[in-house]
Order: structure tokens, then C-alpha cells, then sequence
């Protein structure tokens, strides 16, 4: 982002899955708002058919995970007055560009997409139960994407790869159909955000299901609680024993992992108390400091950091009607742009004639 000389348009979302935690804000959330605060013009799609791909049988919670999702959005800083808050199911241009570039990538191609081979192998699915939905789930996001012509797409390292797919369905897209014209799509480019992934307070993955976050909405006192529990050295013992705050991944287990991956607490502190966390981690390293205190540190920390979320949250919570206009608002801003988009793709395709014929 720091060689962008003016700002532009992104387009980014996520699957609703209910209250967020930690590293959504600091994967995602934390960069939507400073873009939009920088004059950046800012769609945010809440994508309720992307949960389909792998939770389709049960879809009791998705208005309430919507729901939660959208205050924690609003609760972090997303203004809708700069930003366009929309659900994907609302704006129907989405599903007719994916089908369109159905046909513009093989089966072959989405099948080398890493994310989906992750979510293959950790699902225990294979050719005779993936779903044609999950299979190509990568098309439906490169048509979120394109839809809105953004000039950029944060995401995080693992989602690059989406990225190139999109791009080259743009330029699959502007050689096939734009021949004698100027190019529908341009080729956004993947903006990675500085402190693109938090673990989880067990040192892994930060995941709900796992039980290793902190929400935007925990309370001092939970907070507290869980930070208790965060992982450090397992070599500093005793509050004199001196600590390793960074990862050491020389020492490896029995399947060749390292030992010692580095102290949660401390590279938290490097987030959320970056003017503290070179001295926490020099009195670590010289065993003036115990983990105990380091921890009660942390989560007074990381308390003061959420308390206007949890505040604004409240008052967003406190006027339902006013949440579901701001959504409704954003449903119509993105149709508008969808919908011209759309139209340019359909005369560049030769179909504008065969729908007025259709009539």
C-alpha cells in the first residue's frame, strides 16, 4: 500500500461466522479503517454465500451470525458514511458474473488453488464429495472482486493466490470479449496488511471452534481470564529463569516441529503495546520479569484497547433500525455499481441483443 500514490477502491469481506476476535481486527479490520480514513473508497462484503461452500446443511445461525458480524464491523470504526457495507445474497449481479467466468478457467486451475486443497485435506473431502460449489468458490470471490473494479484487495498471505486467480480471469476476460474495445476489468493488486496474522493464545492458529481468541466484545474480566492462559517460554519456570520472547526453532519435537515457537504474550504486546515491547522483552530475556504480572499487563492492555469498541457496539445494538439501514443503504450503493458493471460485461459478451430479443 505505501507505494500507491493516491488512493483508490478496494473490495473486501468476510464469511459471517458471528462475534469476531483479535485477529480479525488485526488481519483485516484494522487496515479496512485506516483505508477508509485515508480517502480510500472502501466496499466491505458480508459473504453469507460463501458460508454455503462448506456449511451448507446448517443454516439456523447465518441471519445472527450476520447480525453480530455487521455490529463488529460498525463497533470497530467502519463509517457507512465512506464505507459501503452490502450483503452479497442482496446484490444477484454477483451470481450472474460467476457464471460467466465459470468458463473461463479450467477445473485443473481451481483445483491448484492452496487454500482449497488445505480445506480438502481438513474437511476428509475428495473428488466424490466436494461439492461444484466449493470447487469453484474461488471464481464466485474473483466475481465479488471484479464486480466493483477495485484498484486493490487486502488480504492476508494465504488469500494472495485468489488474487492472481482474479487477475487472470481479467485478463482472460479483456482478451476474449474486449478486443475492439477498452478492457472491462482492470487487475487488482493484493495489499497485505503490516501485522497480517495474530496466533492464538495456545501459540496456533487463532480459531473460535479451537477456543483460543479474544472477541472484540469479551469483557475486561474475561479477558483477563483468557490471557492467563496464553502460551510462553515453557523453559522460564521461575520468574528469575530468563525467558525467550522471540521463536526459537532450533530445539524440534519428535515430528520435526519447533519446540519453542516464539511468546504469545509478548507478541502482543508488540501489537497492541508497541511502546512497552522492547523493554517487556529485554526484562524477559534478563529474568526480571514473570510471566504473571507480564500477563495481568497484557490484559489490562489489550482492555483499554477494546473499550471503545465494546462501547460503540452498544450503541449501534441499542438501534437495530438504524444497523438495518445502514446495510440496506449499502445493498443499494453496491447494486448500482454492480448493476453498471454488469452491463458493460454483457454488451462486451454480444448479450444485450439476445435479452432484447428475449422481450
Amino acid at each position: 500500500m505505501s507505494a500507491v500514490k493516491q488512493p483508490g477502491r478496494i473490495l473486501s469481506g468476510m464469511r459471517p461466522t458471528g462475534r469476531l476476535h483479535l485477529g480479525n481486527y488485526v488481519g483485516a479490520l484494522e487496515n479496512w479503517v485506516r483505508l477508509q480514513d485515508q480517502g480510500w473508497q472502501n466496499f466491505h462484503m458480508v459473504a453469507d454465500w460463501h458460508m454455503l461452500t462448506t456449511a451448507s446443511e446448517d443454516t439456523s445461525r447465518l441471519q445472527a451470525d450476520i447480525w453480530d458480524m455487521v455490529l463488529d464491523w460498525l463497533a470497530a470504526g467502519l463509517d457507512p458514511g465512506k464505507s459501503v457495507l452490502f450483503i452479497q445474497s442482496e446484490v444477484k449481479e454477483h451470481a450472474e458474473l460467476h457464471l460467466l467466468f465459470s468458463m473461463l478457467v479450467s477445473k485443473a486451475r481451481l483445483e491448484r488453488i492452496p487454500t482449497l486443497k488445505e480445506q480438502i485435506r481438513d474437511l476428509h473431502l475428495d473428488e466424490q464429495t466436494i461439492s461444484y460449489g466449493h470447487l469453484g468458490y474461488s471464481v464466485l470471490q474473483a466475481a465479488d472482486i471484479l464486480i466493483y473494479k477495485p484498484s486493490h484487495v487486502p488480504v492476508g498471505e494465504d488469500q494472495v493466490p485468489h488474487v492472481e486467480l482474479t487477475r487472470e480471469i481479467a485478463r482472460r476476460f479483456n482478451f476474449v470479449y474486449c478486443r475492439e474495445r477498452a478492457p472491462v476489468f482492470p487487475e487488482p493488486e493484493a495489499a497485505l496488511t503490516e501485522f497480517a496474522r495474530l496466533r492464538g493464545l495456545d501459540g496456533n492458529r487463532m480459531s473460535k471452534s479451537v477456543g483460543n481468541t479474544i472477541l472484540l466484545t469479551d469483557p475486561p474480566a474475561e479477558i483477563e481470564r483468557k490471557v492467563r492462559m496464553a502460551y510462553t517460554d515453557p523453559k522460564k519456570i521461575r520468574a528469575t529463569d530468563p525467558g525467550r520472547p522471540d521463536a526459537d526453532l532450533s530445539e524440534l519435537d519428535e515430528e520435526g516441529r519447533p519446540l519453542h515457537t516464539g511468546c504469545v504474550v509478548w507478541e502482543y504486546h508488540r501489537k497492541f503495546n508497541p511502546a512497552e515491547a522492547d523493554d517487556i522483552a529485554a526484562r524477559c530475556r534478563a529474568g526480571t520479569l514473570a510471566c504473571v504480572p507480564d500477563k495481568k499487563h497484557l490484559a489490562k492492555v489489550l482492555s483499554d484497547a477494546l473499550a471503545p469498541i465494546r462501547e460503540r457496539r452498544e450503541r449501534y445494538a441499542a438501534d437495530p433500525d438504524l444497523v438495518r439501514d445502514i446495510v440496506a443503504d449499502g445493498n443499494r450503493r453496491a447494486r448500482a455499481v454492480a448493476a453498471a458493471t454488469m452491463d458493460e460485461v454483457r454488451e462486451a459478451m454480444n448479450l444485450k441483443l439476445a435479452g432484447a430479443l428475449a422481450r
